[in-house]
């Protein structure tokens, strides 16, 4: 219990931890309120529909840019305008229900107004909790916030109903706008405290979201984290998706469902309290077998023969649900270096929240072919097949993982120069080597970890090309886009990075290889290039890469 609870002997995490207990039960009173609202102004199940959908639709469109500003500004801050943004729209929907002036079209938009906020805050917030606690924490901190969330779940939509049966929708959207308040609070107070290192600032947002896309594609163990975490999606949402109808097949009431939903948050509740325990006892990943066990729990809920029993497996599902996600969660936040951690968890937000409503499309779909229980045995069987099979992914465990390590050397060589500017673009850089040719086997095997390194830093493009005159003499090519993108790429090369490069420097037989910088530039306003080559020789002499030629 007490590993569980560590990281709240944190004071800044502790504080943001309680102020998003708050904001949670307000998301959930707000989405009963709205969608009970909603529901008298159309009677329509496709307005109650979109009203719903409205929290969650802007993450689809939105997360990527919101990973972006994550990583270009500080984090706090932009936490402050989100939590502002959805606070503002809530009291909005409070003022206009109370004086009876809202409509259809403003309660949807308003709605989607909050969600855009939702979507820019979520990846902040992720990218904010290696932050606050340490590095061997990160695990319990994040099973703590989402045991938080679920106390939410279990609590608020059953407070948000009887608030709007007694005092109307208007109650349910003033207590959601009041519920931001704790939490703004907590950000101005301990916001000037935290992030005050130096971090890089991409030139434009387009670029941010390409290198971001980049780092993901072009990073082996993180794009097989993102496909187990999309894979995992699919296969668990059928317990919330089919959950209403079968809660009436098994002859259960509303109440009932409720219960259901209250017994999948207790156990995600246990899950945060256990899981310290639980790790002691796995040597290496644990991840196959909370997938797995998941399955199984859905299994269970798909052959119980009553309520009691589907209780049971809702409420080992919610167990092995967090212990999953957490863990997934946490080793996305371990991978991912600093200067990218707003659009990595970006990244992983769409990969299951994203990809969540795929899996309840079609686990609907199944229900209605083969019935809820024929879709949960279906579903949570591939869920046992996914765990079964993910040890072939080789994501390691938490305890395992090797997060980036930049030397102090190196990073602060590569900030000094952020400010710098210079028009024109794109950048190509060339690496001649001469090597032995007895050794073009190892060599090439070392450029294609390399290849890695340069495309999940920044360049767009990359090859190896072999010269037709002199098989011996290979010339490895890349693209950026910029000039200040290349800077910025040689602050983003971790000392392991750092080591491949150094390690390739090694096969050129004429002490070295040579490189070469070439830049597009506006001929009719050519720029000054003393002040950036000098800084720039100086990265190269620092940071690891092939030394820049004498002048």
């Amino acid at each position: 219990m007490s590993s569980a609870v560590a990281p709240l002997k944190y004071p800044h995490f502790r504080w943001l931890w309680a102020g998003n207990i708050f904001s949670a039960s307000g998301t959930f009173i707000q989405a009963v309120a709205g969608s009970w609202l909603m529901f008298e102004l159309t009677g329509s199940n496709a307005w109650v529909g979109l009203m719903v959908a409205s929290a969650t639709l802007p993450l689809l469109f939105f997360a990527l840019t919101a990973g972006a500003l994550a990583d270009m500004f500080k984090r706090t801050n932009l936490m402050l305008i989100a939590q502002g943004i959805m606070g503002a729209s809530a009291a909005t929907m409070a003022v206009l229900s109370y004086l009876d002036r809202m409509t259809p079209g403003i309660l949807l938009t308003l709605g989607l107004t909050l969600g855009t906020g939702l979507a820019l805050n979520i990846p902040a917030w992720q990218a904010l909790v290696p932050d606050l606690v340490p590095r061997g924490l990160i695990a319990s901190a994040v099973a703590l916030n989402s045991a938080a969330f679920n106390a939410a779940r279990a609590i608020g939509p059953a407070f948000g109903g009887a608030l709007v049966v007694a005092y109307g929708a208007e109650a349910g959207f003033a207590v959601n706008a009041l519920s931001y308040v704790a939490i703004i609070i907590a950000l101005i107070t301990i916001g000037p405290q935290l992030e005050k290192t130096d971090r890089e600032t991409p030139q434009s947002m387009r670029s941010a979201i390409s290198v971001g896309i980049r780092f993901a594609r072009f990073t082996p163990m993180f794009r097989n984290l993102m496909t187990l975490v999309a894979l995992f999606a699919i296969t668990s949402a059928v317990v919330q998706a089919v959950l209403p109808v079968h809660t009436d097949h098994l002859g259960g009431t509303a109440a009932s469902f409720g219960l259901l939903y209250a017994a999948m948050g207790a156990g995600a509740l246990t899950g945060a309290i256990v899981r310290p325990r639980i790790s002691s006892w796995f040597a290496s990943s644990w991840v196959p077998y909370t997938i797995s066990l998941f399955g199984g729990a859905g299994i269970l809920l798909g052959l119980a023969p009553n309520i009691w029993v589907a209780g049971v497996g809702m409420f080992f599902a919610g167990l092995f649900w967090l212990l999953t996600l957490a863990t997934l969660n946490a080793t996305a936040q371990l991978l991912s270096p600093a200067w990218i951690r707003g659009r990595a968890m970006s990244i992983y937000t769409l990969a299951f929240a994203g990809v969540l409503p795929i899996g309840s499309i079609l686990s609907g779909l199944v229900a209605d072919q083969i019935g809820t229980s024929g879709s949960l045995l279906v579903f949570s069987s591939a869920a046992v097949l996914l765990g079964m099979a993910s040890p072939r992914l080789k994501i390691p465990a938490i305890d395992e993982v090797e997060s980036p390590e930049f030397s102090v050397d190196r990073a602060s060589a590569a900030h000094q120069d952020n400010d710098v500017s210079l028009e024109g673009g794109p950048v190509i850089v060339l690496n001649t080597w001469k090597i032995d040719e007895a050794a073009f086997g190892d060599f090439t095997s070392l450029m294609n970890d390399i290849r890695l390194v340069r495309l999940s830093t920044g360049a767009y493009r990359w090859r190896l090309f072999r010269s037709t005159s002199d098989p011996t003499r290979l010339t490895e090519m890349m693209a950026v886009e910029s000039w200040e993108e290349h800077l910025l790429q040689h602050g983003r090369i971790d000392d392991t990075s750092a080591e491949l490069i150094r390690r390739a420097r090694t096969f050129d037989i004429n002490g070295g290889p040579r490189t070469r910088h070439l830049i597009a530039i506006d001929v009719a306003h050519p720029p000054e290039f003393d002040e950036l080559v000098a800084t720039h020789d100086e990265l190269h002499r620092t940071d690891g890469s092939i030394p820049y030629p004498d002048r």
